[in-house]
């Protein structure tokens, strides 16, 4: 039980803050909100919301739309200092900070200034649900409790190990043994958790700019039931959300949650929940029983199918797609495994932790129950404790969780407490989706829909479409797209009855600034009518005119990687692929899932270019370089019509 509260509040991000007084003095909190937003009186207020609400309306109305759809990049997954364990490892940045570090604004971090070679798209602040009013008490001077002296001692410490310790003294201790996980001596009550969400809706809000940059209203459910990572990013489409986030400590299931979110849906607000680090979850995300250790039912499989439509392929803590050690035939999944994971909370290595596993056997489920759990789709994320969002550039990484790994020192030798050694931290994922046109509703809906692509870091674009009557090798891309919305389904997509063999297409294009394209692959996967997995590693299209052996392998594409100097030259690869894959195996009886990845050449990892920069030897056995790539979302093909929530 200690292993796992330390995970709730070390890793959940629980946070600082406190108050000895009542909750019954909540007005001084509310009224500091109403100062916050800038609202006098209600008149002005209600004034100013409707002026603003039809300014946005008319924005969004008039944003540049592509029918075809274009590829927005954002962040679903990271903290500023409103979660618990970002604050204690330094983090300063507030949530307008960290939005409009996504915009392209210089911020501080780390004591230097700090900004990303390019702005995003879209992004979201996730803080950790659990703590935030204490955090709210903490950070804010006019909040009730703010000058309790359990956290001016907080607020006093200078040192990472001393704040560590008054997180042990505060927090973890108050959470041992084997009672129900519960917030600390010095929480207020709901009202401060309240003001915080209050806070971060706002700057969502201010920040808000359709067809330039969209804001989505987010935060982080932190479920960890024996250190096993459950953890889900709640995500709205629009401003219509509840009074306050729900965390672990008042809903201890994920089937609860759902059932959460079903009440929030009811009072008007459209919502979905992403989970993450699969590879950390103790054989928990893809268990065949729900949280009562019963066999899942078709009900729980449509709720959780209904909320639960994309999952994070990659963040900081490691890519979940797939592990070498369980897929040995798959040359490229020896990348960013961070295997370190497994040595913290007895979370071990298992084949079906890891996210390849877990969609293929949906499909399982999906035999039984007549519907899939696990039908998702792939987004990315890099859950920094920094506040930098998406700072996935690997010459431009600065670690993510504050004290912890913010030296190039620290970096090669220092642990990120209860998660990982810090030289196994990857710089996280970004998510990719196709969208008509930038606005809030229209990045949830590519979401919702899964024609959504994760990739490693670089902002390479993924088109993949799928059908029976799709031409075999298109002419040119706007050609493979017209036809493929017209006969066929993009990624995130299901073909239902299909009884001929299907057509993929995939095209590809390299990041503009950054490296060309080695190949295209189709990952397959099915179960057979025993329900037993199988899958299938097909190269579609490939740069360098190389020739398949035999066995339908390719040689390796090169390296131009200088290790001495930590740059890379575009002699080798291609700038675009295209292709198509016709499935002659296919069995219109089985279930089928078909997902593409695309493979850029060798670039230098991060820990490379650190120790270029400061002169230090590269680390044995630590990959010099890397093979950046994205993953799109799957398509299905099911026998019959899937049952839906």
């Amino acid at each position: 039980m200690q292993t796992k509260l330390s995970i709730i509040a070390l890793t959940l991000t629980v946070a600082l803050s406190a108050c000895s007084e009542k909750a019954t003095d909540a007005q001084k909190d509310q009224a500091h909100v109403k100062a916050v937003s800038g609202s006098n009186t209600k008149k002005n207020k209600d004034e100013s919301i409707s002026a603003r609400a039809k300014s946005i309306k008319e924005q969004e109305d008039n944003a540049p739309s592509n029918p075809l759809k274009n590829a927005y990049f954002g962040e679903t997954h990271m903290h500023t200092k409103y979660s618990l364990d970002a604050y204690i490892g330094g983090n300063r940045m507030s949530p307008k900070d960290s939005l409009q570090f996504a915009q392209g604004q210089e911020k501080m971090i780390n004591g230097e200034l700090h900004k990303l070679h390019r702005p995003l798209d879209f992004a979201a602040t996730t803080d950790h649900s659990e703590y935030i009013g204490e955090m709210y008490t903490t950070l804010e001077m006019e909040a009730v409790g703010h000058n309790n002296e359990t956290l001016k001692e907080l607020r006093s410490l200078s040192e990472y190990k001393d704040q560590i310790a008054w997180f042990v003294k505060y927090v973890i201790s108050v959470n041992r043994g084997d009672a129900k996980p519960s917030h600390p001596p010095f929480y207020t009550g709901a009202e401060s958790t309240k003001s915080a969400w209050q806070i971060i809706l706002q700057a969502a809000k201010e920040e808000y700019k359709p067809g330039v940059f969209t804001t989505l209203a987010a935060f982080e459910w932190s479920g960890a039931p024996k250190g096993g990572n459950l953890h889900r990013n709640i995500l709205f489409r629009d401003m219509v959300v509840p009074a306050q986030p729900m965390s672990y400590l008042e809903i201890n299931r994920e089937d609860d949650l759902w059932l959460w979110l079903a009440e929030q849906e009811k009072q008007g607000s459209t919502v979905l929940a992403i989970p993450h680090n699969s590879n950390a979850s103790k054989l928990n995300m893809f268990n065949p029983n729900d949280a009562k250790g019963k066999p899942i039912t078709k009900e729980y499989a449509e709720l959780r199918s209904h909320f639960e439509r994309t999952i994070e392929m990659m963040q900081i803590k490691g890519n979940s797609e797939v592990h070498r050690n369980f897929w040995p035939a798959d040359e490229f999944a020896d990348f960013e495994n961070a295997d370190s994971v497994a040595d913290f909370s007895n979370r071990g290595l298992d084949k079906r932790n890891f996210v390849r596993w877990g969609v293929i056997e949906g499909l399982k489920h999906y035999q039984n129950l007549g519907v899939n759990p696990y039908k998702l789709g792939f987004n990315g994320g890099t859950d920094s404790h920094n506040g930098l969002m998406a700072d996935v550039a690997e010459d431009n990484y600065v670690g993510g969780h504050g004290a912890a790994d913010h030296t190039p020192e620290l970096r090669r030798t220092g642990q990120v407490p209860e998660w990982l050694d810090a030289i196994d931290e990857s710089i996280g994922s970004i998510t990719g989706v196709w969208a008509q046109k930038n606005t809030r509703s229209e990045i949830w809906d590519a979401m919702y829909n899964r024609e959504t692509f994760a990739t490693s870091g670089p902002r390479m674009q993924i088109r993949f479409f799928a059908g029976e009557h799709l031409t075999p090798q298109p002419s040119d891309i706007k050609a493979m797209v017209t036809e493929g919305y017209d006969k066929g389904v993009p990624m995130g997509g299901t073909v239902t009855g299909a009884d001929s063999a299907p057509t993929l297409t995939v095209w590809a294009a390299k990041d503009t600034v950054g490296a060309n394209l080695d190949r295209i692959q189709i990952i397959k996967g099915w179960v057979d009518q025993q329900g037993e997995q199988h899958e299938k590693i097909i190269n579609v299209v490939w740069s360098d005119n190389r020739a398949k052996d035999k066995k339908g392998n390719l040689a390796q594409v090169g390296n131009t990687v200088d290790l001495t100097t930590a740059k890379y030259t575009n002699e080798i690869g291609a700038t675009m692929l295209m292709g198509s894959f016709t499935d002659e195996e296919f069995n219109s009886e089985l279930p089928t899932l078909y997902y593409a990845r695309v493979i850029e050449i060798p670039t230098p990892r991060w820990s490379t270019y650190d120790a270029v920069r400061n002169n230090l030897p590269l680390l044995k056995d630590v990959p010099a370089t890397i093979q950046e790539r994205a993953w799109s979302s799957p398509i299905w093909f099911m026998p019959t019509q899937e049952k839906t929530h």
